[in-house]
């Protein structure tokens, strides 16, 4: 296919979408779900379906409050970006610099130096522990993946990750990871203040996200949460999420309530899919006054190089600040166009700004993992993209 020729059809595609949203709920995959559709600065679907709490009968809404997970990413990762223009911080600077105690190591035992650049890449040598087996070293290590633990302090959770050897050598792969937990820290030290303080002088506040942060301004708008299932079922408080080969995803719904909890950069945020559509198109229409168009186009262009973030089935994924980056749609099979920049959160989100075809997708929901990685997400995509009329003669 190619993604050049995809247009957004406006008459077909309420239709599509909310089919789309119909099956999911019907076929009982999706609890409730918030999708939000931009085309060419313009709203060109919104619709909030199912529930909320489905327990208590509360009906989904636009402006409900979901836990952002990695949603997160990309707005802390745009805050970095607004301390790099301002002198404060340097994509070269060593996390050393800013946390000397902080002294990864490699596994032939040799301490590693790991730049902003790398954090901000996820090429730091980190990863997270729901890829590792229940034995895994970041298990052993009491290691949070920013999801659970309530109460765990940053200064705990920096010293379980320093005593675990790195996964390779920061800069030779790409690994998803803790990342931005840490660089959250050094972000913190370096503007002299909290990190929620930061993502919010330096994006939330300026863009009026009134409902997006680090901590619930409206508990009552919050959503419940879910487990993928046939129903799905509704989620423990801690639970474990089977997801791929490792021992499982750690969930504490509660944790962001918890205000002695660490402020985790990777996945510690909640808000609403209005106010991340406004994040996100402020960056697709170069900046909005939060930060440069040079800045905006770093963040989503591809920048570990020859890595791909997807070896196996294709290499066609690069990876930016804050989310992966199209290369090649004909491997990657999609209609997205190149250079499309797109992530999720495991608690059941995806998002994606198609660039060349000035388009935006949020698309948030209270059912892990379907959310982010099922069926939905694919099937939203179709709904979205057509491919023109052929022209010409037989």
């Amino acid at each position: 296919m190619n993604s050049l020729s995809v247009v957004v059809d406006h008459q077909l595609l309420p239709h599509r979408v909310n089919a789309a949203i119909e099956r999911a709920l019907s076929e009982q995959r999706l609890v409730g779900v918030v999708v939000l559709i931009a085309h060419g600065g313009e709203i060109a679907f919104r619709r909030a379906a199912g529930f909320a709490d489905r327990e208590a009968h509360r009906p989904m809404h636009e402006d409900a409050i979901f836990r952002f997970s990695s949603l997160t990413k990309p707005i802390v990762s745009a805050t970095a970006m607004a301390l790099v223009e301002r002198g404060g911080l340097d994509l070269n600077d060593t996390a050393m610099r800013w946390l000397p105690e902080f002294r990864p190591r490699t596994s032939d035992g040799s301490e590693a130096t790991i730049t902003v650049r790398q954090l901000l890449t996820h090429t730091a040598g980190l990863s997270y522990s729901f890829f590792q087996p229940p034995e895994g070293p970041y298990h052993r290590a009491g290691v949070s993946d920013g999801l659970a633990e309530p109460g765990l302090l940053l200064e705990e959770e920096l010293k379980r990750l320093a005593t675990v050897p790195l996964s390779y050598s920061p800069g030779t792969a790409w690994g998803y990871s803790l990342a931005l937990d840490v660089l959250g820290e050094i972000m913190a030290r370096s503007g002299g203040t909290s990190l929620a303080d930061l993502v919010e002088r330096f994006v939330t506040a300026p863009l009026r996200m009134a409902d997006t942060g680090f901590a619930i301004r409206d508990p009552a708008r919050l959503t419940a949460v879910y487990v993928d299932g046939a129903p799905p079922r509704r989620m423990e408080d801690p639970d474990v999420v089977p997801f791929g080969a490792g021992a499982g995803i750690r969930f504490s719904p509660s944790r962001i309530f918890d205000r002695s909890s660490f402020t985790s950069g990777g996945a510690g945020m909640v808000g609403t899919a209005t106010d991340f559509l406004t994040f996100l198109e402020t960056l697709r229409q170069g900046g909005g006054g939060i930060l440069s168009s040079e800045s905006v186009r770093a963040m989503m262009s591809n920048q570990i190089g020859g890595l791909r973030i997807n070896v196996e089935p294709t290499p066609s994924w690069g990876f930016g600040f804050g989310g992966a980056v199209l290369m090649d749609p004909t491997l990657a099979g999609v209609p997205q166009a190149a250079g499309t920049w797109k992530w999720g959160g495991v608690y059941g989100h995806h998002w994606y700004v198609d660039p060349q075809n000035d388009l935006t997708v949020v698309a948030l929901s209270n059912t892990a993992v379907e959310g982010m990685a099922g069926g939905f997400v694919s099937e939203l995509m179709t709904a979205i993209y057509r491919e023109p009329a052929p022209t010409g003669g037989v």
